[in-house]
């Protein structure tokens, strides 16, 4: 057996363990993404270049080299969205222990207000704040702090009402501001059938770990957007399981 590895020590050991963790806790964060299908394509790449070397594939080489060289910056680049939602997602305050406490009443209002605005074909964005502040958002929408009723819901989002373009964002079991604009998706796989405000639900999604209601416009359809997955043509009841389901079943949502 190898002396070498008889010379591998503990804080050796910790060493690889800890790079293993990150690497297998980024390949869960890409998985599924836009962003996983292209570091298939650098594999590939990378293993050209090692193969050209091998074989003396000499101008093959020299353009893979050359390729190479610029990596960091091409990843940069062509992953900015993908490595801006990485480090939010590593960036999570509920890694550190804190966490909003909602009632399941939140969620019993919020669903009867989706079903009611569905009846009505009343469009609307109904974003609940979890760990990830949206303080970039707010600063654009109007402040009203008031408690999150089926009523006061479909108050903001009547037609007539002047913000009900906008979004209205939930933090800490209240409505915190109405008139919210969002960043829109820029994927060009995302659905044609897909209008604005799914764009902009998928688009802050994209970027945050919020979770998004949508209810079109056009044929009242009930959408649920969250960790870069769209749920589409709910019922009420549906969507309050799904809502229970992500905050009140998680350890750092408990409800009262």
């Amino acid at each position: 057996m190898p002396q070498a590895i008889f010379d591998i020590s503990w804080i050796d050991l910790v060493d690889i363990l800890i790079v293993a963790f990150v690497i297998y806790r980024l390949m869960l964060l890409v998985k599924g993404t836009r962003a996983e299908r292209m570091l298939w394509g650098l594999a590939v790449i990378v293993l050209a270049y090692f193969i050209s070397q091998r074989m003396e594939l000499f101008t093959l080489h020299w353009i893979l080299s050359n390729f190479l060289s610029s990596i960091v910056i091409i990843i940069i680049v062509v992953f900015q969205r993908d490595i801006r939602r990485v480090l939010v997602q590593v960036g999570r305050t509920s890694f550190f222990g804190r966490g909003e406490v909602l009632k399941k009443e939140l969620f019993e209002e919020l669903a009867r207000a989706a079903f009611q605005m569905s009846q009505k074909k009343i469009g609307a964005l109904l974003v609940i704040e979890k760990d990830v502040g949206l303080g970039d958002y707010l600063d654009m929408g109007i402040e009203v702090d008031a408690k999150v009723s089926s009523e006061m819901l479909l108050s903001i989002f009547n037609p007539l009402s002047p913000v009900h373009d906008g979004a209205a964002i939930i933090r800490k079991a209240r409505i915190s501001r109405v008139g919210c604009f969002l960043p829109l998706a820029r994927d060009q796989e995302i659905s044609k059938s897909l209008g604005t405000r799914h764009r902009a639900a998928i688009g802050l999604a994209e970027e945050t770990d919020a979770v998004v209601i949508v209810i079109s416009e056009e044929t009242g359809e009930i959408s649920l957007v969250a960790d870069g997955e769209i749920d589409r043509d709910m019922d009420a009841v549906a969507l309050l399981k799904r809502l229970k389901d992500m905050f009140v079943g998680n350890n750092s949502h408990t409800a009262r």
